[in-house]
């Protein structure tokens, strides 16, 4: 799935521009996983083990608000179980 697949491009001076991608807010269901993140633990390796895809490792860094594809230790992370919120507008 490409995560930019919806998004509307702009051509400047013959270069495509992709416009601000637009994703909807991912409300929380009974069936999101949820745990404690430990010490090496990526966004990465979760997507790979949760969505056996890595390359959505940004749709859990969204989720839960990260900035990096690391985790701090210690922090609560949820991972929802269906990826359709993944696909922007």
């Amino acid at each position: 799935m490409s995560r930019y697949r919806n998004t509307q491009k702009e051509k400047r001076n013959g270069i495509d521009y992709y416009k601000t991608t637009i994703y909807n807010k991912v409300d929380e269901k009974n069936s999101d996983a949820y745990f404690i993140a430990q010490e090496g633990d990526r966004c990465d390796n979760l997507a790979h083990r949760f969505y056996r895809d890595a390359s959505l490792w940004w749709f859990i860094a969204r989720v839960n608000n990260l900035k990096t594809n690391n985790i701090p230790a210690g922090t609560s992370i949820r991972i929802p179980t269906n990826t359709k919120d993944a696909e922007g507008l």
